[in-house]
């Protein structure tokens, strides 16, 4: 009986999360609500101080156009705002355009409403937008050298502020307090069907029920199609956390409401058409590093005759849930070289969860690897996921590397392995998905060959990166400029390590005690999207924009389009940043893809 009480603990995680109850976020700010902040909330204090003289040329309530390359600052005046909006979209394509509000008069409580778009006859329905109002989260700063952010760090050594980040498209209405300013997101979902035309309609603010402004927006929907998310080429593999959705909203792991905050919580990675499920196959795989460390989804245990059990039924459960929400390509399992180099199991002899230290190289290791290969390999091609599945690594060196791969390969040869990290020639041929630093530079013959033999090669940033990046501080287009980059080198796509990695107070605080602030996270609860995370998916459209028209101008030849189309990609160095600005390249790169 005991056995079965401890087998249940593992496949539910091992203990279910609460919520905590002091509300202090990870850096020890004090929230001043109750419970954890899900769909109404209230920002941090501002620790910087209004200027009230910046205040001095803003008179009333002023209302206009902004852009989405800029995160307006809640204490200044929006100076340059613009009267109509024009934009210019595929059919199927996600835009998005950002309203600044600076209020000098009294408190105003804003709400907003979108009409339909016409173009004569036809028409884009309003249900096809979404707004948003632009939160402010509390974020730092890069390291005092500027060269990244890594490394722990004290609140006190870096400077904090507000920043504009989270998008709230549950709040429908909210308080602007008198000399304060607010970005409002619209996001628009141009339907696949649409006919070609300028498309033209309102938004409208209100203050209560009085209106205080009606903005023109214009979209010139254009005669080329992208396709709907699912068939995006671009490989996007964003770590998820599902433990971290588990410790926020206070439910069991695994549980049916787990996985109903699952779905709303992976939604946008899935629209975003995110490729990869991120599967921990041991316990911790990357110490506790996240705030919410990622448990085993493989129960492991050694039994009364010291042989190994193993049972893939949360990992069955993760994986059916990920592919049901439409991320199909790759399951990449993590990790045969855990950073503590230490392996949880269940003794059967003992009746306790207990922990191995051992490496590659050890028999131990071996013995307990070879066994959980060959069993999870018989697993998989049971269920039909053997194809789809790597066993996948990250940042570990070359030697270990090399004595892991003869210890999958004796068990299964057939298994495909994955690896972010440096770049090691006498591993190449043995990584089936290869991602390494944006310092690094594939050689064009080996990203020809490894295009020819179907496999997956792309790129990561991290905390090292000064720019471009996508901490909460980083400047909005730098998540776009990802995208073109893999573009320019023909790469397949990009990884980043945390998709919701969750800080303690992730609506509140996003700065973490390891990394510069926002490094952890990309999306926020209860399915709000980021200022980051949607500047993010519109490089991966016009990623997708380059594909279609290349494969399009080659078949037709026509060199005078391919070489538009690799001029302005030149222009996505990182070598070049922030002395020629993101937003700077973005904006040249997006005219002349619309206009081929």
């Amino acid at each position: 009986m005991k056995s079965k009480i401890f087998i249940l603990l593992y496949l539910t995680g091992l203990i279910g999360f609460s919520q905590n109850q002091e509300e202090i976020t990870d850096l020890g700010l004090n929230t001043k609500q109750e419970i954890l902040t899900t769909e109404k909330y209230m920002e941090l204090p501002n620790p910087v101080a209004t200027n009230l003289q910046n205040w001095s040329s803003i008179k009333g309530i002023h209302i206009g156009w902004g852009t989405t390359d800029i995160r307006y600052k809640k204490e200044e005046p929006i100076l340059h705002l613009e009267t109509t909006k024009r934009l210019k979209a595929w059919k199927g394509e996600r835009i998005s355009a950002q309203i600044g509000i600076s209020n000098a008069d009294k408190n105003i409580e804003i709400s907003v409403e979108v009409s339909d778009l016409k173009s004569g006859k036809n028409k884009i329905s309003k249900e096809h937008f979404q707004t948003a109002f632009v939160r402010y989260v509390m974020t730092d700063e890069l390291n005092k050298d500027g060269k990244g952010g890594c490394g722990y760090r004290k609140p006190t050594d870096f400077d904090s502020t507000l920043i504009a980040d989270a998008l709230d498209h549950h709040t429908k209405k909210i308080e602007i307090a008198k000399h304060s300013s607010r970005g409002i997101w619209l996001k628009l979902q141009i339907p696949q069907n649409t006919k070609t035309g300028n498309y033209k309609g309102f938004v409208t603010l209100k203050n209560k029920t009085k209106i205080l402004k009606k903005l023109p927006f214009e979209v010139q929907v254009l005669q080329r199609t992208l396709p709907q998310p699912k068939d995006w080429k671009f490989h996007l593999d964003l770590w998820q956390n599902p433990y971290a959705v588990a410790r926020y909203f206070g439910v069991t792991p695994w549980s049916e409401a787990h996985f109903e905050h699952l779905k709303r919580e992976m939604k946008p990675y899935a629209d975003a058409g995110g490729k990869s499920i991120t599967a921990s196959i041991m316990y911790e795989p990357w110490g506790g590093q996240t705030q919410d460390p990622f448990n085993s989804m493989v129960m492991w245990m050694k039994k009364l005759d010291g042989s190994w059990h193993f049972d893939f039924a949360v990992f069955d459960k993760w994986v059916e849930f990920m592919r049901e929400m439409g991320i199909t390509k790759q399951i990449n399992c993590y990790s045969m070289v855990p950073w503590k180099l230490s392996f949880q199991y269940f003794n059967q002899t003992t009746n306790q969860l207990q922990v191995i230290k051992t490496q590659p190289g050890e028999p131990e290791y071996e013995t307990m690897w070879t066994a959980m290969l060959t069993a999870f390999a018989k697993h998989l091609k049971t269920k039909g996921w053997f194809e789809k599945t790597y066993i996948s690594m990250d940042e570990r060196p070359k030697e270990v590397m090399q004595k892991v791969l003869k210890i999958i390969k004796n068990a299964d040869p057939n298994f495909k392995i994955s690896l972010a990290g440096d770049w090691h020639q006498e591993l190449e041929p043995y990584l089936d998905d290869y991602c390494v630093p944006l310092s690094t530079k594939y050689e064009q013959k080996v990203l020809e060959k490894r295009q020819q033999q179907g496999k997956v090669t792309t790129y990561y940033t991290c905390c090292t990166e000064p720019y471009p990046n996508t901490f909460t501080f980083s400047k909005p287009a730098e998540s776009e400029w990802l995208a073109w980059y893999a573009a320019k080198d023909n790469l397949d796509g990009y990884l980043r390590w945390a998709l919701n990695s969750w800080t303690s107070e992730p609506l509140l605080d996003s700065r973490f005690r390891a990394w510069a602030a926002g490094d952890t996270y990309l999306i926020y609860p209860m399915g709000r999207s980021s200022v980051r995370f949607e500047r993010m998916v519109e490089g991966i459209q016009f990623y997708e924009k380059v594909n279609i028209l290349r494969e399009e101008f080659h078949q037709k030849q026509n060199t005078e389009a391919l070489k538009k189309i690799e001029n302005v990609l030149q222009l996505f160095d990182e070598n070049t940043l922030p002395q020629n600005p993101a937003s700077e390249v973005t904006k040249k790169a997006r005219e002349v893809i619309n206009s081929l």
